[in-house]
């Protein structure tokens, strides 16, 4: 099976102009795109937008005869990776619970030999029609990925479900949705972020995160199938897909957050950067500045990872070290001094802020380096080390 090949199918509803920014998302990572689209999808958008975006013949008409052996129902899913249908209309959505096939896209979905997924767009009046949500249940029944819909204003001018979701909230869904599932069943626990320690009312104590990484591995390991709980604290950046996310400022907080939730996960993973002390007496008010010294007096911080990895049962625990010098010396003292089966080391240089990365993997198997790439790339073999070394871990 060609992993890059999708097939989109594009159904009536104004929700179609955003299929032209899936398309575009799609061929931008690679993927090759094929359109499909309904005979009311052409009164939304035309076929010359889809064909200049994918670089592909754009198909509309079962009987068309471009096909050798006019059979684009037949041809079009071969080889492909998935289906997925943005938007998908409450009609074509009934059309494919019955199984009914009167037109190419209904039909080339019933002769599929690979995974269907249905970002839904419609009315909210429609979304709530009791058939319609029949017609969702036996889709979901049948194995039918389900994608939204969103909340939020239609078109229409009401206010609800139905909406189609955002093309990035689609693209990052459908990528998920082709991952290996080599974490299912298992729940990850992460934290990410900067913690920040209150010196007064406006100034603290932080350390340098974006937590561009951190999140790269709860969207990954959601991917992988695990149930994936973010501790993160204050970033820029919106939820990772599928993730739950506890927002905390401090590293108490952080603590107190993990420490919540650390009995009921499988896997552990600490790439916050948190402050190494915190202030022992604030000030509840700010602090005017004068011509004196200021002198605080800190005090350390709890190491969370060294307390969820000297724990009882302890889950299986990764953490990171992000040094200036000396990487693989000071980072696999600490991996020893923590008794952890697995740290990611990098340079703070190459990673704070960026969004790529370059680590060196370290277990008790030795080093194994993941050269420069996008960190979600990173994220998702770190992810599938983790997943190999699992096992073996938790079975010593």
């Amino acid at each position: 099976m060609n992993q890059k090949k999708i097939v989109l199918g594009i159904t009536g509803g104004v929700a179609a102009y955003k299929s032209a920014e899936l398309t575009r998302l799609l061929v931008k990572a690679g993927y090759d795109v094929h359109v499909v689209m309904s005979e009311a999808a052409t009164h939304f958008v035309g076929t010359v937008t889809f064909q200049a975006l994918s670089g592909n013949i754009v198909y509309t008409d079962q009987w068309d005869a471009r096909r050798p052996n006019n059979m684009p129902h037949i041809d079009l899913t071969r080889g492909a990776a998935a289906v997925i249908v943005a938007p998908a209309s409450a009609d074509f959505i009934a059309k494919v619970a019955h199984g009914q096939c009167d037109d190419l896209l209904s039909t080339l979905v019933a002769a599929r030999d690979c995974p269907l997924m249905i970002a839904p767009a419609m009315n909210r009046q429609m979304w709530e029609n009791p058939p319609n949500q029949r017609n969702i249940a036996q889709l979901k029944a049948d194995g039918v990925s389900i994608f939204g819909p969103g909340n939020g204003e239609q078109a229409c001018g009401e206010v609800g479900d139905g909406r189609m979701l955002e093309a990035q909230d689609i693209f990052d869904h459908l990528e998920a949705a082709l991952q290996p599932k080599v974490l299912k069943g298992k729940r990850v626990l992460l934290t990410a972020g900067p913690t920040f320690e209150r010196i007064d009312a406006v100034r603290g104590i932080t350390n340098t995160s974006s937590g561009k990484m951190g999140y790269a591995i709860a969207r990954a390991a959601y991917e992988a199938g695990a149930e994936v709980v973010l501790v993160s604290g204050e970033t820029s950046l919106p939820t990772p897909i599928g993730a739950r996310q506890i927002d905390v400022k401090s590293a108490q907080q952080m603590l107190t957050a993990v420490e919540a939730e650390v009995d009921a996960c499988d896997i552990f993973i600490g790439v916050a950067a948190v402050a190494d002390y915190y202030v022992l007496n604030p000030s509840e008010q700010k602090i005017k500045k004068d011509a004196h010294i200021l002198t605080l007096e800190l005090a350390p911080n709890p190491d969370i990872l060294a307390g969820v990895s000297s724990r009882p049962n302890a889950p299986f625990c990764v953490g990171f070290a992000a040094e200036s010098e000396n990487l693989l010396e000071y980072a696999e003292a600490k991996r020893l001094r923590k008794k952890l089966p697995l740290l990611v080391a990098n340079l703070v240089q190459n990673a704070f802020g960026a969004d790529t990365n370059e680590v060196v993997l370290l277990d008790d198997h030795g080093e194994t380096r993941l050269h420069s790439a996008p960190k979600i790339d990173i994220a998702r073999k770190l992810v599938a080390h983790i997943a190999r070394l699992y096992p073996n871990v938790k079975q010593d």
